[in-house]
């Protein structure tokens, strides 16, 4: 008798979850994919200067006669101590210097690091120093200091636009959305155009005269995309 209690139990429960499930209808609903973009112009820019040592005549000239230009220069540009760093030093010719040759032949090079919030006074800085002792000047790097709220801005946007598009597409077939299902976020907000970019810094003219620096800068793109889920009214 237990055992037909049982049964008849279990027969019931199956019975009615089968009837709550044919019930249940299939929720309508849309799936798009919304995007945004903003274009700004940066206003952290990392620039290395590297400086090197160089022979004029039988003499040399000095990376501290070097530095010590750039350091002037960058003072009266204004320029915080705090963002002029030095990146890094380097050696020519260490085996010469280790075997105690001429001294002379050994030429230290020293790049540096400057935070500026724009290149108005780059020409200034460099036209400050030695061009012989300038090796190299570029741009490393370049952001914002409001990246964040910038990508929050387009990830709003875009789902601002996954949601028009779904109202507009719904409206064609005289339906509307009922609400949000679903929403995911699609890795696309890394800004582009970040790569190291060099600057034609204090080139020599062909009849020996000094050239204006030419810097083509770009500004950031930065980019969001969503993918989200209305449900249909």
């Amino acid at each position: 008798m237990k055992k037909v209690m049982l049964l008849a139990a279990g027969l019931f429960f199956a019975l009615s979850t089968f009837a709550q499930q044919a019930d249940k209808q299939p929720v309508k609903k849309i799936e798009v994919n919304g995007s945004s973009e903003l274009e700004i112009t940066p206003d952290e820019i990392y620039f290395n200067i590297s400086l090197r040592e160089y022979l004029k005549g039988k003499n040399k000239v000095e990376i501290s006669t070097l530095e010590k230009q750039l350091q002037k220069a960058v003072a009266d540009a204004g320029i915080p101590k705090a963002d002029f760093t030095i990146e890094n030093v380097y050696g020519n010719n260490f085996e010469i210097l280790r075997k105690k040759k001429d001294p002379q032949e050994f030429m230290a090079r020293k790049q540096y690091r400057l935070k500026l919030t724009k290149l108005d006074k780059i020409n200034e800085i460099l036209g400050a120093v030695d061009a012989e002792g300038i090796e190299s000047a570029r741009i490393a790097s370049y952001s914002s200091s409001k990246m964040e709220a910038y990508r929050k801005e387009v990830k709003i946007k875009a789902l601002q636009a996954a949601k028009e598009k779904a109202e507009y597409m719904l409206s064609a077939i005289g339906n509307k959305i009922d609400g949000v299902i679903e929403i995911q976020e699609i890795a696309t907000d890394n800004y582009s155009d970040v790569r190291p970019m060099m600057a034609n810094y204090m080139a020599k003219s062909a009849g020996g005269e000094e050239a204006a620096a030419d810097i083509d800068f770009k500004t950031i793109k930065i980019r969001a995309e969503v993918r989200a889920v209305f449900a249909i009214k």
